[in-house]
C-alpha cells in the first residue's frame, strides 16, 4: 500500500469544515428547490443529484484521497445528518425550516392552480396523483395536500351521505 494510503493530505479539522459547509449548502439548495423535486425524483433529478455529490466531493475532500479522509468526511455527514434529525424533531421552528410545510393543493372539489405553479407542480403530475391515490376527480376532493416530503395526499368527499356504519363491536368481541 502507498503512503498516501494512510497518510491525510488535509488536517482532519479542514475536512470536517469542509463537510459542514457543503452539508448546509446542499441541503439549502435541495430545499430551496422545492418540495417535488425531493419527494419524487424523475430521472432528470437522479442526474442531478449525481452530479452535485460528483461536484462537490473535490470541496470536501480538499484533493485528499486517503482513507482516513474518507472515513473522517463519513463521520461527519453522518453525524450532522443525525444531529439535524435529533433537533428537527424537537424544535418546531427547525423542522419547518428543514422539513418544510404541508400545502394547500385544493379544497372543495377546486384545484388552485397558481399554488401548483408557485410549487412547481404541473396539473398533469396532479392528476396522476389523484388516480394513483383515490381514482376520483377532483370536483370528489374535499382537500388535497401537498405534503413536507413531496408527496400529495388527498382526503375525497363522502359519497355516502345518510349512511351511518354498525357500531364497532366492544374491544372484548374483536378479534
Amino acid at each position: 500500500m502507498s503512503e498516501s494510503f494512510w497518510h491525510m493530505g488535509v488536517p482532519w479539522w479542514e475536512l470536517i469544515l469542509r463537510a459542514v459547509i457543503v452539508y448546509f449548502v446542499v441541503m439549502l439548495m435541495l430545499r430551496v428547490s422545492g418540495k417535488r423535486a425531493v419527494g419524487q425524483f424523475t430521472p432528470f433529478d437522479m442526474v442531478l443529484l449525481i452530479l452535485i455529490g460528483n461536484a462537490v466531493q473535490n470541496g470536501m475532500t480538499g484533493g485528499d484521497n486517503s482513507l482516513p479522509a474518507a472515513l473522517v468526511l463519513c463521520t461527519v455527514l453522518v453525524v450532522l445528518n443525525y444531529a439535524m434529525a435529533y433537533l428537527s424533531s424537537r424544535n418546531r421552528k427547525l423542522h419547518e425550516l428543514v422539513e418544510g410545510v404541508p400545502v394547500l393543493l385544493a379544497r372543495q372539489g377546486k384545484v388552485f392552480d397558481d399554488v401548483l405553479r408557485r410549487e412547481n407542480l404541473s396539473r398533469e403530475d396532479f392528476d396522476e396523483s389523484l388516480r394513483q391515490a383515490e381514482n376520483g376527480k377532483p370536483e370528489d376532493i374535499e382537500y388535497a395536500t401537498l405534503e413536507s416530503n413531496g408527496k400529495i395526499s388527498f382526503v375525497m368527499k363522502d359519497k355516502t351521505v345518510g349512511y351511518f356504519p354498525k357500531e364497532r363491536p366492544p374491544p372484548s368481541a374483536r378479534t
